[in-house]
């Protein structure tokens, strides 16, 4: 009885539907550990460090990731880093996902993508994983493909068989110097994607 009523008058503040339609989560995909921090496999991590920096924001280890919390206009926008490793991301997403009642259309999943040219950005609200391990297994915990997935083109420069080679990579010189403006995009769009919604933030950014 005593557990009941220390609930009810608990200071944690009610979140009505309203408040949870404003919640996002943002999760950057990427692998743990200094000999992973430049390679285009952690482009996700890339773009939540650029945000983080840029805002001020401090991540704190927490379980299954790294989280920060980032206010913008009403909205927040909950920053994810998963620490379960690529091919595990799906566990830290269900997680947090569950834990901050965050609606399925309000999570953006950032990654790779080797069909797409290096530095090309594209949203997509569903759609298949495309063979990338971290968005099997978000797909295979969510058991949809119906969530929004930010798409980082890092280009297909590799011979046959090479292709783990390649994502474990380090950018080449010339992709070093171009990743700051695409940063800049990418956080352009994570703000668009919880402030102007999925189409706008699609037609906005698409291709660019």
């Amino acid at each position: 009885m005593f557990s009941i009523i220390k609930k009810l008058f608990s200071k944690q503040p009610y979140e009505t539907q309203e408040d949870l339609m404003k919640k996002f989560l943002v999760a950057g995909l990427g692998n743990i550990g200094p000999k992973y921090h430049n390679t285009r496999h952690n482009i996700g991590f890339k773009i939540l460090d650029a945000l983080a920096k840029e805002e001020n924001l401090v991540f704190e280890t927490k379980k299954l990731g790294d989280l920060a919390t980032y206010k913008h206009k009403g909205r927040t926008i909950i920053l994810l880093k998963p620490n379960t490793y690529m091919n595990l991301s799906g566990k830290a997403v269900r997680y947090w996902l569950e834990k901050e009642k965050i609606p399925l259309e309000n999570l953006l999943v950032i990654t790779d993508d080797i069909n797409l040219s290096f530095g090309t950005i594209r949203l997509k609200s569903k759609g298949s994983a495309g063979g990338h391990n971290g968005l099997k297994d978000i797909e295979a915990q969510l058991q949809t493909s119906k969530y929004c997935r930010f798409r980082f083109g890092v280009g297909n420069e590799f011979g046959k068989g090479r292709q783990v080679d390649y994502v474990l990579g380090e950018w080449s010189p010339e992709e070093e110097s171009a990743i700051p403006e695409r940063l800049e995009k990418g956080i352009a769009l994570i703000k668009s994607f919880a402030t102007a919604g999925t189409s706008n933030t699609m037609n906005t950014f698409n291709g660019k």
